[in-house]
Order: structure tokens, then sequence, then C-alpha cells
């Protein structure tokens, strides 16, 4: 059995998530699709992580075995790249071993989320920045990512990837960059994720900045006390997987 490990990257604009749906165009489909046309007679593609409606990446993870394929590791990119759509690429490629798995084997991810504030609208940067329109204060906002640091039960922060899970992660990288134009990113990385906890992580950390809840609402969410936290998320088209590790 020959196992192929490779990274993607992807506008996930026109995708409905990572992860096959039934009639819905995704990644996971658009790879086994591609993969097909040139001889694949796989059952599926592993994922590392299941990215949502509009998220993007540029470190994505995936894997399957094709023993099929008689040619060079190089051949088998090109040929993938030539069948997959303009918006999504496979960066790099490697034989691993036939037991790599590329979501239970990670040891940690990462993300990275993008926003602006200006007054005006700007269509350009608005596919991949979300445009904040209500100013916030930026020292603020620089500190409280130092709040999720550590091993927390985030069930404030998302909801459970599998039926069975727990809702406990250990985040070992959060912090915020002011870049210029008023862009800010947020980087965050942890053993793993829960639904949409960057984005909500995201959301809360703004409205804490805009002076809608306090450091101390955010620490006793994270201890599970009662408190009620802004309700929302920050929108998908921020968000970019970067990175996974193993």
């Amino acid at each position: 059995m020959v196992r192929y490990q490779i990274i993607l990257a992807y506008d996930g604009s026109n995708f409905v998530g990572s992860q096959k749906q039934a009639n819905s165009r995704t990644v996971q489909g658009e790879l086994e699709k591609a993969l097909q046309q040139i001889g694949w007679t796989g059952t599926s593609v592993l994922m590392a992580g299941r990215t949502d409606t509009g998220v993007h990446a540029s470190g994505q993870v995936a894997a399957f075995d094709f023993d099929e394929w008689k040619y060079s590791t190089e051949k088998l990119l090109q040929a993938m790249n030539a069948k997959l759509s303009h918006d999504l690429v496979v960066k790099k490629m490697q034989v691993t071993n036939s037991e790599f798995h590329p979501r239970f084997d990670a040891t940690s991810r990462t993300y990275r989320y993008r926003l602006f504030y200006e007054k005006v609208r700007d269509p350009l940067r608005e596919k991949f920045e979300w445009h904040v329109r209500t100013s916030f204060d930026g020292d603020a906002l620089k500190e409280s990512a130092s709040l999720f640091l550590g091993t927390f039960d985030f069930s404030s922060f998302g909801s459970k990837t599998t039926e069975n899970g727990t809702t406990v992660r250990t985040v070992t990288k959060s912090e915020w960059k002011k870049k210029p134009k008023n862009e800010w990113q947020f980087e965050v990385s942890a053993d793993a994720f829960l639904y949409r906890m960057v984005r909500r992580m995201v959301f809360v950390q703004v409205s804490l900045a805009q002076g809608k809840c306090s450091r101390k609402d955010v620490e006793q969410a994270l201890l599970k006390k009662q408190v009620k936290l802004p309700s929302g998320l920050a929108p998908a088209h921020g968000l970019t997987l970067i990175e996974v590790k193993y």
C-alpha cells in the first residue's frame, strides 16, 4: 500500500466546507474527483481537519492510498493539479507510512484570522478580511489574546466535533498583530479546535475591545462559570488554516 501525504491551499469562498457532502461542492469531494480522473479507485481521501463553508486554507493536510500510480510523486502532484479547479491546489506531496492519519496523528493546528477597521467598505479586502465597522481599543484587543493560553473547557466558544468528544482544548499560541492599513491578524495554535471555536474567540475578543464585555467575563466563561458573553461569530471568510504539525 502506498499512502501519499499532501499539503493543500484553497480559497474557501465557493466551497461548502472541506468535508464531503452529497450534492455540494467540497474540498474533499473535488480531490476525490480529480484522483478518479487519473485512475484512483480508492474510497476516501483523509483530511486533517474540517473547515466550514467559506473558510480558507494555506496548510491543510490530506492523505490517500494510490497503489495504481506507477510514476513519480512529482508527476502525481502535477496530474492532480491539472484536474483541480483554480481555487484548489496541491502545494506539496510526499510518500508517507501506510498508517499515517492526517487528523489523528496531528499534534497541533494553527489558524490565522484577518480583520480590518475602516468606516468605508473595501470590496477587495472584504474577500479575505472581516470588515469591522465599529471602532475598538487596539490595546485591549492585543491583551485579550493571552486569556486563552492554557488548557480550558472551551464549551462557551464552540461545540463538540464528535458526539462523545470533549470540549477541553489546550491553546499554545494566541496573539494579535497590527498590520498596515488598519489590519489586525489573530494567530492561534491548539492541539485541536472545537467546531467554530476560532471564529467565536475572535468575535468575543472584538466585543471585549469594543467594551461589550470584560476580561473577567471571558475568564469566567473559560472556568465554566455562568456568564453571558456577546453572542455571534466572526465571519468565515476572514479565517485561514495555515499549518498542521505532526
